[in-house]
């Protein structure tokens, strides 16, 4: 777009994180690539525990580097709507192959919906066996190029300096075929990448810029932290007064210290910011942290007006949540939009609007994304009704226990393995065929199995009343022994209703 014959989109520049198993050589890798031209010399510190990123320039074009501390951070910064990452590098070491590490952290990549690619660390080592490790992605559900896929796979040595410059060359066509683009006049908004104190300077952050431009003497402000930007750094620590989508900068001037993955925004005056921070620590609140085992239901709220989102949010904290936590990523008065579009698409949360519809933008996005749906409701109880719906789909039905009958074990017959041919007598109730067993010794339980099949006189039956005597074969790890009693249970499964 073009206004007054300057630009105001620009092509962004990509960022791109690291992700993988903690012994993987992902410093050591990043420290190769952050030290191109390769010279094989040991890198002179690690830039990355100070800013968290860095840049690199290929053919032109500048990538940014994002180190973040691990899979949970990015996970979390998906949670809170927003796209800390274009490209993802999943580390494997040659030697290892992929471990629990590695597919946590895939498993974040995939939720975060990122294209990415593997880098082979350690392929100077002896031992290194790429082919096997190629094998072994596969079967964790990386469908790699060379066996037909779409995810590039590169072999690398940080020590050698191999495959890392094939490495950036593809982050470089990945980059271009997502076309990623920066709207110039959008309001700066971005995230925080680390966070810490220093005694001479004061608070600082390192803020990655996902929109607008950033510039020196704004004032800036988190959900627990603002204050004027009084000094910008690049990550080699070269004073800026600009940043732009896609750069990171060490940012000085917080009155306090923003939390590790909150959003950063800028705002027209110190009151304002005070206003927001208010206004987030609220729904911060609202975002409770599930308790381990709970799980959770996520939803983005939108209404017609204060007093419907007022309303609904009081009768949905009222719903029992021991088992399912319903959590408010966002409520907000106004017409569905393409941001609440991008939070559903990056949490999984559902969009529940109450008498309001959706703008005009977000309507095209819909078409073409249509895995996520927008719930409209003008009824309140509706409305609640869809939410314990969803909260019941993610509970696993309760099993109930129900005895149908007893038996007597007066003989036995037969036994090869974990089967068992006994005779007996129904005590009590009734016994069918393919019900699970419990074998009662005195009054102590000593273990199950199941009726494999019954007979009356050597005839097959499906079934057998009290006074019956019978014979079953019996399928189970302890062994039956005369004088037992056994027990025929049901298991039926039973819907959990909130």
């Amino acid at each position: 777009m073009e206004r007054n014959n300057f630009t105001t989109t620009i092509k962004k520049q990509p960022v791109v994180t690291i992700l993988g198993h903690i012994d993987h050589g992902k410093t050591t890798f990043l420290n190769a690539i952050r030290n191109l031209p390769f010279t094989g010399e040991k890198p002179g510190g690690v830039i990355t525990q100070e800013i968290g990123l860095f840049e690199v320039e290929v053919e032109g074009s500048k990538i940014t580097f994002l180190d973040t501390p691990g899979h949970e951070i990015f996970s979390q910064m998906r949670e809170r709507g927003a796209k800390t990452a274009d490209i993802a590098i999943l580390v494997v070491s040659a030697i290892e192959g992929p471990k629990d590490q590695t597919k946590e952290a895939l498993e974040a990549i995939k939720k975060a919906q990122v294209p990415f690619l593997v880098a082979i660390t350690k392929m100077d080592l002896p031992g290194a066996n790429p082919q096997r490790v190629k094998q072994e992605l596969t079967k964790i559900g990386i469908n790699i190029e060379e066996f037909g896929g779409d995810v590039p796979v590169v072999e690398t040595s940080a020590k050698t300096g191999q495959g890392i410059k094939e490495l950036l060359e593809i982050l470089i066509l990945l980059a271009e075929m997502q076309n990623l683009k920066a709207d110039l006049t959008k309001k700066p908004k971005g995230i925080i990448v680390e966070s810490q104190f220093d005694s001479k300077k004061g608070f600082l952050a390192t803020c990655l810029v996902e929109e607008g431009v950033l510039k020196l003497g704004q004032i800036i402000g988190t959900q627990t932290a603002f204050g004027k930007i009084r000094r910008m750094e690049n990550w080699k620590k070269e004073p800026l007064q600009k940043a732009f989508p896609g750069q990171g900068v060490l940012v000085l001037g917080f009155e306090g210290q923003p939390g590790v993955g909150e959003i950063f925004e800028v705002f027209e005056s110190t009151e304002e910011a005070k206003e927001n921070l208010e206004k987030l620590e609220k729904r911060e609140r609202e975002i409770l942290i599930p308790k381990e085992g709970q799980k959770t239901f996520d939803i983005i709220l939108k209404a017609d007006c204060l007093g419907s989102l007022e309303a609904l949010e009081k009768l949905i904290e009222r719903l029992p949540q021991d088992k399912v936590l319903v959590r408010v990523l966002k409520s907000e008065v106004g017409l569905v939009s393409e941001d609440d579009i991008k939070l559903a698409k990056t949490s999984g949360g559902k969009i529940l609007a109450f008498k309001t519809g959706v703008d005009k933008v977000a309507k095209k996005i819909l078409e073409k994304e249509r895995q996520i749906k927008v719930y409209q409701f003008s009824v309140i109880y509706d409305l609640l009704e869809r939410i314990k719906k969803g909260m019941e789909k993610m509970l696993e039905p309760e099993i109930e226990r129900k005895e149908i009958g007893k038996l007597k074990v007066l003989v036995l017959f037969w036994r090869s393995g974990s089967r068992q041919i006994v005779g007996g007598k129904i005590i009590e109730g009734e016994v069918k065929k393919g019900v699970k067993i419990e074998i009662l010794r005195g009054d102590e339980m000593v273990g199950k199995g199941k009726l494999i099949n019954l007979q009356i006189n050597k005839r097959d039956v499906e079934k057998a009343k009290k006074g019956d005597e019978v014979g079953i074969l019996y399928e189970g790890d302890e062994r039956i022994k005369e004088e037992d009693i056994l027990v025929f249970v049901i298991e039926e499964k039973r819907k959990v209703e909130i």
